[in-house]
């Protein structure tokens, strides 16, 4: 299929310099918008139907020219909302003229294979992640490319789509992008690799109108990090069903050794406030909101990265910060304290034990095993989890390393992020998040804090997004200037 007027003319304005224009579906509150938006593009609409996450976007993100409020920061399905609706709402003009750049974070829940084990456990269906309505919105996304005709396609994934039950559904978008006449690559891209300070594996996927003549490349790595062995054993996985002829596949790039290394979680962290109010003052940490602000640490010598978080254009912010809730969770404060960094679950568990055998050895008499106090002082010191069936459900973050991968599941608990400085004795909070996912510390989280967490473990690293789209900017320039030099040739 050749490329359509619409999209020709798309090219043109391109080429004369003109910005490109995007719109974004499953938005979340704004991770790929935000890094986007730092490369220059502009945000033209959006669709996402969690009513938090909506408001978080609003919050960030003002409407375009001649689009209000009401509507921009109105929540949309996109299985129910279709295109023309979205244009008509949003009084953008024709659908398939409105929009240079689609993109979509789509959800990951059923590709993932932590979502496939929970989505088992709820339904009892070895199947259930095959029959969820999530899997199966890359078809609702490919209807809104034909609808609105961009010159440019980005998806983000979890590297498991690749393997979706022996199914690999990124080379079938790509095979139906060629037919709609896109030249489309596929790769795996590390945030770490891009000065994200987390360890974050994600399937990208980008796709230009084949009338430009360019096969789409990625990035290269700006960071050196050395990936933990579970990376690679998740990869091969991922990569099984990679085709031996044919493919879409584009190699993964990997970091050189002249590269500095990658941003620590020490580097990332350290200037925000000192929270010791859960076991200190836990009253005060109730009524704490996310929305409240502390002042930051005194710190005469900043990181590079902390000082991109705090001066982040747009987003600057002054002496103060939000986002400084965090769990109260008294039991496990002091398996906290002793944790080593980068210690798990079992590791927890011993310690509970011994802070049991001492509890116990202050009891006078001491308690028999079995009876009533024993028991209670044993629920006061010991997790409920069995070791060998979650033993990443705890994590003690490294300071000297990037973070381990933040999910969603962060609004739930947060004990696979615990924070390195013992004397703190506890999980990060909702801004430590924020800056392990590389949002800036002026940008707002509506909604309490489990939905703080929610929104930041299912977003795209604003910085991985803003390395993609500067790199595809790049790649349309010398594209549009070879095109103009190739028609004044033939003039």
């Amino acid at each position: 299929m050749m490329s359509s007027e619409t999209r020709q003319d798309k090219l043109k304005r391109i080429a004369c310099g003109e910005t490109l224009r995007v719109l974004e579906l499953c938005s979340g509150c704004g991770g790929m918008s935000l890094g986007l938006h730092a490369a220059g593009m502009e945000l033209i609409a959006h669709v996402e139907n969690d009513p938090v996450a909506v408001a978080s976007y609003a919050l960030n993100f003002a409407p375009p020219a001649g689009v209000l409020r009401e509507q921009w920061a109105s929540g949309r399905d996109m299985v129910e909302c279709d295109p023309e609706t979205l244009v008509a709402d949003l009084e953008l003009g024709a659908t398939a003229e409105a929009f240079d750049l689609l993109a979509a974070g789509l959800p990951c829940q059923a590709f993932a294979r932590i979502g496939r084990s929970k989505l088992r456990s709820l339904t009892g269906d070895d199947e259930a992640f095959r029959n969820d309505a999530r899997a199966k919105l890359y078809r609702r996304f490919l209807q809104y490319v034909e609808a609105v005709q961009p010159i440019v396609i980005l998806i983000e994934n979890v590297p498991d789509i690749l393997n979706f039950g022996g199914h690999n559904i990124p080379e079938e978008i790509c095979e139906t992008l060629d037919e709609l006449g896109y030249s489309t690559s596929y790769t795996l891209l590390n945030a770490a690799f891009y000065g994200v300070p987390q360890m974050r594996e994600r399937l990208i996927l980008v796709a230009y109108d084949k009338a430009l003549g360019v096969t789409p490349g990625f990035p290269a790595p700006t960071h050196a990090a050395e990936l933990p062995s579970g990376y690679e054993g998740a990869r091969t996985v991922a990569l099984k069903y990679i085709p031996q002829i044919g493919s879409h596949f584009y190699p993964i790039l990997a970091p050189t050794a002249d590269l500095p290394g990658a941003v620590s979680v020490k580097a990332a962290l350290s200037d925000l406030p000192y929270i010791s109010e859960h076991f200190r003052d836990p009253t005060t940490m109730r009524r704490r909101k996310v929305q409240d602000k502390l002042a930051y640490r005194a710190f005469t010598d900043l990181s590079a990265y902390a000082r991109l978080m705090r001066g982040w254009k747009g987003f600057e912010t002054g002496g103060t910060v939000d986002g400084h809730v965090v769990r109260l969770t008294p039991r496990d404060f002091a398996i906290f304290r002793r944790m080593r960094a980068g210690a798990d679950y079992p590791h927890a568990l011993q310690i509970a034990e011994e802070i049991f055998a001492e509890r116990l050895a202050e009891e006078h008499p001491r308690p028999r095993k079995g009876s009533a106090r024993y028991e209670e002082i044993r629920r006061s010191c010991i997790p409920p989890y069995d070791p060998s069936k979650f033993p990443n459900k705890w994590w003690k973050l490294e300071p000297t390393s990037p973070s381990r991968t933040l999910t969603a599941h962060l609004g739930k608990d947060s004990y696979s992020h615990i924070h390195w400085d013992s004397r703190q004795q506890r999980m990060i909070s909702v801004r430590e998040a924020a800056r392990l996912q590389s949002f800036p510390d002026g940008f707002q989280f509506a909604g309490a804090m489990n939905a703080a967490f929610r929104q930041i473990g299912n977003a795209v690293p604003p910085l991985l997004a803003q390395a993609i789209a500067c790199h595809v900017k790049a790649e349309l320039k010398l594209a549009t200037r070879r095109m103009n030099e190739g028609g004044q040739r033939a003039a």
